[in-house]
């Protein structure tokens, strides 16, 4: 079994038994999905802040993802993974959602896309 992993970008890293065309719409959705879920501290979606560092898609369309907070003590970080599962849960023909906290590498600031820079003023 080969997974797809996404990073920062919606390519895959490595081979795929999804069809190329089935793969990119499931990612495309999946980001978007992602893009619904905002830190209820920051007016910025978690995927533009750079809060997203991986997304695995495999074969049997279950969707691994790991992710951080802006900061360990953030007041949501028991909710927000289940923000994220129940987001992606409802892209169509994604199988199994698992969202895992990471903190290594720490977030920082270098992380947010120009879109978040320009939405919180930060350049």
């Amino acid at each position: 079994m080969s997974d797809a992993d996404v990073t920062t970008a919606p390519a895959p890293s490595a081979a795929s038994a999804i069809p190329p065309e089935e793969l990119d719409r499931l990612t495309d959705e999946i980001i978007g999905a992602l893009k619904t879920v905002y830190d209820p501290e920051i007016p910025v979606d978690i995927y533009e802040l750079g809060l997203v560092y991986r997304i695995d898609v495999s074969d049997d369309r279950d969707i691994a993802i790991d992710m951080t907070l802006t900061a360990p003590g953030c007041p949501v970080a028991g909710e927000m993974p289940g923000w994220v599962e129940n987001a992606v849960s409802a892209v169509p023909g994604v199988g199994k959602v698992t969202v895992t906290m990471v903190f290594d590498p720490p977030w920082d600031q270098s992380r947010m896309s120009d879109e978040a820079r320009v939405a919180l003023d930060m350049w």
